[in-house]
């Protein structure tokens, strides 16, 4: 049998064989393309995996009020009444568009403010989510209307009241 003490150290027995001390040197080197090839096969399976969770279970979906303030102006001559006809068509309109517009919308509260000679007040807020307003699209179901407009707007004695019920008892 044969000693191997004298040798250098480089030298390593490896079952029956010596291994170099090039080899030895290379150990490193190629330690270091283990742990790279390690990264790769890592990051090669888990890209695939994020990008196929990201397709499958998508962000979750953020819905939002969309508020819409609207002005108009008083026309010649207009009675109060017609002007909040014309306020709830401009609020349907504003609604539906804005349904229309967003899918995420899920609620919409629209502020309807006339001006009149210089006076400015809100005469009614539509304030509707989606599922309501697409069951019934009627803007006088879902708006609330402000009562002081009518008397800061000054339309003092242009408005039709509706008369109280009299008894005509006075007879019997």
């Amino acid at each position: 049998m044969k000693s191997y003490s004298h040798q250098s150290s480089c030298r390593i027995l490896f079952g029956n064989r010596i291994i170099p001390g090039r080899l030895i040197q290379l150990m490193p080197l190629i330690a270091k393309r283990i742990r790279i090839a390690q990264a790769v096969v890592l990051l090669g399976t888990a890209v695939p995996i994020w990008l196929t969770m990201g397709a499958l279970a998508p962000e979750i979906v953020r819905a939002y009020t969309a508020r819409v303030d609207l002005f108009i102006d008083r026309l010649p001559e207009e009675n109060y009444e017609t002007l909040l006809q014309r306020a709830e068509a401009a609020a349907r309109a504003a609604a539906q568009r804005s349904f229309d517009q967003d899918i995420l919308v899920t609620d919409v509260s629209i502020f309807v403010s006339v001006q009149n000679n210089g006076a400015i007040a809100p005469v009614l807020e539509l304030a509707v989510t989606r599922p309501q307003w697409r069951q019934r699209p009627d803007p006088r179901r879902w708006a609330k209307y402000f009562k002081t407009a009518r008397s800061l707007l000054y339309f003092g004695d242009n408005f039709t009241t509706p008369a109280p019920a009299t008894n005509n008892q006075a007879g019997k």
